[in-house]
């Protein structure tokens, strides 16, 4: 009866752990990006295509599957009231994908409902949860295959859950990957079920491209890769590298160039690691899948000048799971190392995080979600368009019709790029006179051809900025207001011919 008890810990604390960081979406902070995708689950139920402009074809969105279940969830609570029950649905998944990584690393109930919370308040696994992206389904489904499909063995598992997995993020090639050879080289074996499994997630995922789309793979890569694109020396690729690692292999985001937590913390992780690994014992198997792909996924995405950061949300988090198990598994003084790690880092994470969270909330909702809210009421026609950069709160909240600067949205940019790289920006304007123009520059300064072509064509309608919400009745979120401002002041323009 006691250990019957005691084996409900874990599920108590996955109700728990979801529960309290509900309470971050109290600051309303949501991805950008989570917005393109809603959009374009909203065009699939407004017109019967996956796009973002009426009926024009487009893979906006950087994830297939999880367009899928917003479209569902638009569906059953509408448009108005989708958002709330898709983040908590979001946040139990993720959680749940935790209590399945517990079971692979942990045997003692306490031990995995502490891992379980433990893990979720991190920085990471908060924005996982709560910022709309789709790495809560990603996580559960990845941890899923790893306990149901390669713990228990379950052939339908290893034969299905890739094709999931690949459906949502094409990228996920990676982990399959390393499961993969991890797998091979552990068992002396080849599971051919998992074979099959990811070679039909790679055909499934590239043939709906190619017959739905025309393209082998999403428009996002496309756009990206052609606009960032560009020729490095060695050196600049040691620069950017010291310049990006601190803030995308760690959990903080600082200014400058070097972050020395992140160093302490990732010699720590290796060590904790390479402490646990000693013997062969199955859940070292395990250990061995998430650790190197965490640094798998880390050294590729940075190396590919990635700097968008929730790519590194979920392998920040396996790299710290060694640690977690390494303190919890202490049999000398194991509450005097759980207490100096809560106190030292996991604590302070989560007020850095609640801060971070409060700060950007406040300058995506309150500030940029109203920068679309004002379009909405002054623009009554849905079919005119907005040239801007990024194409996610505004578009979404104005109704409408968008080119974005990188072209996730609108394939004409990149055209337009394709072109003349250098101006493709006043190109595109002068060819497709979009009725607006949202700028972070004023389109006036200076004396050139450019200039003169805004003066005439263009008027400055509104003027957004960040400093005009800074403000609260309430003095402690005023003060993380100003420590934190969140936002790019902002130019509207109107044509005017």
């Amino acid at each position: 009866m006691v250990d019957a008890k005691n084996n409900k810990f874990p599920i108590y604390a996955v109700i728990f752990t979801v529960a309290f960081k509900l309470l971050f979406l109290l600051t309303h902070y949501i991805q950008e990006d989570a917005f393109i995708t809603w959009r374009v689950a909203q065009n699939l139920l407004d017109y019967g295509v996956i796009g973002f402009n009426g009926d024009t074809k487009i893979s906006a969105s950087t994830t297939h599957l999880y367009v899928f279940v917003s479209y569902f969830f638009n569906l059953i609570f509408g448009k108005e009231y989708f958002i709330e029950p898709l983040l908590i649905f979001n946040s139990i998944l993720f959680t749940i994908g935790t209590l399945f990584l517990s079971h692979l690393l942990l045997k003692n109930p306490w031990h995995k409902a502490i891992f379980i919370f433990l893990i979720g308040i991190l920085p990471p696994a908060i924005k996982i949860s709560i910022l709309g992206m789709e790495y809560g389904i990603l996580f559960f489904l990845e941890m899923s295959l790893l306990y149901y499909g390669f713990n228990k063995g379950k052939k339908w598992v290893q034969t299905i859950l890739p094709a999931l997995i690949m459906f949502t993020r094409i990228d996920t090639v990676i982990f399959l990957g390393i499961v993969f050879l991890v797998d091979m080289l552990w068992n002396k074996k080849i599971r051919w079920n998992y074979v099959f499994g990811g070679v039909w997630g790679v055909l499934l995922s590239v043939a709906f491209n190619w017959f739905y789309f025309g393209e082998l793979v999403n428009n996002t890569i496309t756009a990206k890769k052609l606009l960032y694109g560009q020729e490095y020396t060695f050196q600049q690729h040691i620069d950017y590298f010291l310049a990006s690692f601190g803030n995308y292999w760690g959990m903080l985001k600082l200014p400058g160039n070097f972050n020395p937590i992140t160093i302490i913390v990732l010699i720590f992780e290796l060590l904790c690691f390479i402490y646990l690994i000693r013997q062969r014992e199955k859940r070292n198997y395990f250990l061995w899948m998430i650790f190197i792909f965490g640094w798998a996924k880390q050294v590729i995405f940075i190396s590919q000048k990635s700097l968008f950061d929730w790519y590194y949300w979920v392998p920040q988090l396996l790299l710290f799971v060694p640690v977690l198990v390494f303190v919890l598994e202490q049999k000398i003084k194991r509450n005097w190392w759980l207490s100096l790690l809560i106190i030292f880092y996991i604590l302070p994470m989560l007020a850095f995080q609640t801060i971070h969270s409060i700060a950007t909330g406040n300058g995506e909702w309150n500030y940029r979600r109203n920068i679309g809210l004002f379009l909405n009421q002054y623009e009554k026609d849905k079919n005119q368009w907005i040239f801007l950069e990024p194409a996610g709160y505004v578009p979404y909240f104005s109704g409408l019709k968008t080119i974005d600067e990188v072209g996730l949205v609108d394939k004409g940019v990149q055209t337009e790029i394709k072109k003349d790289k250098k101006n493709y920006w006043i190109n595109t304007v002068k060819s497709r006179k979009p009725k607006y123009l949202l700028s972070y520059k004023n389109l006036y300064d200076g004396n050139d051809a450019n200039s003169v072509y805004y003066q005439t064509h263009y008027r400055l309608l509104k003027e957004f900025r960040v400093k005009d919400h800074l403000k609260s009745n309430n003095k402690i979120l005023e003060k993380i207001y100003k420590l934190k401002p969140s936002g790019t002041d902002y130019n509207l323009y109107i044509r005017i011919d």
